[in-house]
């Protein structure tokens, strides 16, 4: 017996030893990835060589997850989101990886990690061709590269990884065309390829890829015809955006949710069979050249709430017995050739809708409609020739203007960037009046979520209903010592899940009634607002009556961030919770990643947040997330009033400021003065007049005395400008004038950079003397 003992012993002792050393091995290939990536911040948590990465605490940006001691799950979110005006496939400093970057080896290093299933690498700064070696992560699943630097084809390897099931590759820039073996792919459920150089046409046999529910192609140069997907009997969504797709409309199949054509040049009818698509809740084919009457079942769908036929050559009149849906939010049928009158279901006043119809013959608004006779031209052969000839000339006329242009613009570099800083001011300003009309409804039924959204799920916790029992259990039934603090939004309070977990409530009582229904789809379009500077919506709570036909109020359940607000950092009450000017830009960064996304990240984006210092939480590593963002989508009045009451004491009772206090760019301008004067912002006391706050800041012999003394020892002057000149931009009266919040960001990390190298040249100067 004795020797069967020792046997035990000695294969017990092997087995430890086996699991002792493959950790080892991980670790090292963890430690040698973070050195090819060129120790990102987001890695300091691998800072020790010992440390066993399956026992890493993860976060929003990185983790680790394990099973049995081999790592399955590796998600790194880097902050290298910036794209240059051109990439032509080399290092660029500061936004790409160094030279000394070597992709082929980069992935060489992850394939030795054989257990993984799920690799998440966005906006790390990797570039390069993707080397067809990436086929090595056999058991891989999940392959998420986007926001990066690749280039190239799409290896042709990948076809061969059976067990993959999502490929994300959006905002790179891949230049071949769109592969033709996705059929080869067995369990492929989704394929995301957009923002890419692709071009081409899309291959036949996508339409063989039996499991695919979701396939984003958009804002690539695809060209030919959309081939035939009708036999893909579980695709959800379909996103063939800003592309040269010039064919004709196919059928789809009727499990689609989600069409999304606009900004091609698909000509011919919109088919029959799109009235039978009854799970459709989103159709955009604006911005082409359809032809015909729209299908009337299309109106009566029992699922649509979007329908954008904007922009086509569409003609004939609508029924006027016309059938609408109940779930009909958002209807444009502008610059077509419809005439008639308009359908009474179409009535936007009458049916809480929002309707577009300018730019017809219809009889209706007569001052915003064309004459009959060009809607007839859709008839007749020679008007048409004649409008092509006309579209033509005037094409070639603006072509010859743009030439002229870069010609100028190339002579003068501030001239050529005055002009960009135009271009982009300009696109917000005409998204914004895109969007102006949207009524709180169409936020809610709007269900199309772009790629932001859906990588913002995978790196965040899952979405939970809670019930009023578990609130009043994690909180011990709402006691004093759980209450946080009041506002005019609600009461917030403190609690503890069953699982240790903290989280923060928020109890909004409900003055403006919604049914359950209504509610429910609010608070869906709100849980999809995901990203790793917004504090995390973990669930909800509705308190109904008994007979569920109105709702009292609503408790919203989010994370628990530790630390304090922006606020109550800028306040001359805490000066242990001082923030050097280094760590005021990073906060900045942070939230302007925040609202940007919140513009860009949603259709259509949400536009109207609660941006005050107060609402910005920053924990213990000057890590900064927004709180109480999209309110406005339950309780718009409650919103509206106390935005307006936290900006008066910022202005003068003027008329034309006070038009423009919901705006998210003026309200970040705000948020910019307080991380610039600090303490001397509230030591004003009382209204002040903010035109003479801007000249002090524009001019550097006032500029001293109204900034923070803290900021004035520890930033470079230039940085400092680069704030200054957009937090003026921010504040501009005229909405026109203001920056998009992707400039405020642009003009954020570059200052973030500059004062990067003020403090490197200081640091060299400072030694140089010493030696």
């Amino acid at each position: 017996m004795a020797w069967h003992l020792d046997i035990l012993v000695m294969v017990t002792t092997c087995l430890i030893f086996f699991s002792i050393s493959e950790q080892s091995s991980q670790s090292e290939l963890l430690q040698q990835l973070r050195k090819q990536l060129e120790y990102p911040r987001q890695l300091e948590a691998w800072g020790s060589p010992s440390s066993d990465p399956c026992y890493t605490q993860p976060t929003a940006v990185l983790a680790v997850t394990c099973e049995e001691n081999a790592i399955r799950e590796l998600k790194i979110i880097g902050d290298r989101i910036t794209k240059p005006p051109k990439f032509s496939g080399f290092s660029v400093p500061n936004v790409t990886l160094s030279e000394a970057f070597v992709l082929d080896s980069f992935v060489t290093t992850l394939a030795r990690l054989t257990t993984l299933r799920v690799v998440i690498l966005v906006s790390l700064g990797l570039w390069g061709p993707l080397p067809d070696k990436i086929h090595r992560l056999s058991s891989l699943e999940v392959l998420d590269l986007s926001s990066n630097f690749l280039y190239g084809s799409i290896p042709p390897k990948l076809s061969v990884m059976s067990k993959l099931h999502t490929v994300t590759l959006d905002g790179n820039y891949f230049n071949g065309s769109v592969p033709d073996w996705l059929d080869s792919f067995s369990n492929l459920t989704v394929l995301r390829l957009q923002s890419n150089q692709l071009k081409g046409s899309i291959p036949a046999s996508i339409g063989k890829a039996a499991m695919l529910t979701e396939l984003a192609l958009a804002g690539n140069s695809i060209s030919g015809d959309v081939p035939n997907l009708v036999n893909l009997n579980k695709l959800e969504m379909l996103d063939l955006r800003d592309n040269k797709l010039d064919g004709e409309l196919p059928e789809m199949p009727t499990s689609v949710v989600t069409i999304l054509l606009s900004k091609n040049s698909l000509k011919g009818e919109i088919p029959e069979q799109f009235g039978q698509l009854n799970r459709l809740q989103h159709l955009d084919v604006s911005f082409n050249f359809l032809v015909g009457s729209p299908p009337a079942e299309l109106f009566a769908l029992p699922n649509i709430s979007y329908l954008n036929l904007a922009a086509n050559m569409l003609s004939g009149s609508l029924l006027s017995s016309l059938t609408c849906s109940s779930t009909l939010g958002f209807v444009d049928l502008s610059t077509n050739r419809l005439t008639g009158d308009l359908p009474s279901c179409l009535n936007g006043n009458l049916n809480n809708k929002v309707v577009k119809f300018d730019g017809n013959c219809f009889r209706v608004d007569p001052a915003h409609q064309h004459e009959d006779k060009y809607c007839q031209q859709s008839h007749n052969g020679r008007g048409s020739k004649k409008d092509v000839g006309l579209v033509v000339t005037v094409v070639g006329i603006l072509f010859v203007i743009l030439v002229l242009s870069l010609l100028l613009m190339a002579s003068n570099k501030r001239s050529c960037q005055k002009v960009l800083a135009e271009q982009q001011i300009q696109q917000k300003h005409t998204q914004d009046n895109l969007l102006s009309g949207m009524s709180s409804e169409l936020l809610v039924n709007a269900r199309c979520i772009s790629q932001a959204v859906k990588l913002g799920t995978q790196i965040q916790p899952s979405y939970h209903i809670f019930s009023l029992e578990e609130l009043k259990e994690a909180t011990k039934s709402f006691e004093r010592s759980a209450f946080l603090g009041e506002g005019a939004i609600g009461k917030l309070y403190k609690g503890r899940l069953e699982n240790a977990t903290l989280i923060a409530i928020r109890c909004l009582p409900l003055h403006q009634r919604y049914s359950i229904r209504n509610l429910k789809l609010r608070l869906d379009l709100l849980a999809k607002l995901r990203h790793p500077n917004l504090v995390c919506l973990l669930g909800h709570c509705i308190d109904s009556a008994v007979d569920e036909s109105t709702v009292k109020r609503v408790f919203l359940v989010y994370e628990y961030v530790p630390g304090g607000t922006l606020s109550s950092y800028l306040s001359a009450c805490s000066p242990d919770k001082t923030l050097k000017w280094c760590d005021r830009l990073q906060v900045l960064i942070a939230i302007a990643k925040a609202v940007h996304f919140l513009h860009t990240g949603i259709i259509p984006g949400s536009l109207s947040n609660r941006l005050k210092s107060s609402s910005i939480l920053v924990d213990e590593h000057h890590t900064a997330k927004l709180s109480d963002y999209g309110l406005s989508i339950i309780t718009e009045e409650i919103y509206r009033h106390e935005v307006i009451g936290q900006k008066e004491k910022y202005l003068q009772n003027d008329a034309t400021e006070m038009e423009n206090l919901e705006d998210d760019v003026c309200s970040f301008g705000y948020i910019l003065l307080e991380v610039l004067m600090g303490p001397k912002l509230h030591e004003k006391g009382g209204p002040f007049i903010l035109k003479d706050l801007v000249v002090s800041m524009s001019t550097l012999e006032e500029r001293d005395q109204v900034v923070d003394p803290v900021i004035i020892g520890t930033c470079s002057q230039d940085s400092l400008s680069i704030v200054v000149s957009i937090m003026i931009k921010c504040l501009s009266i005229e909405c026109s004038a203001r920056p998009s919040m992707e400039e405020v960001l642009w003009n954020l990390q570059y200052a973030a950079q500059v004062q990067t190298m003020a403090d490197s040249d200081q640091r060299s100067e400072v030694s140089s003397q010493a030696c």
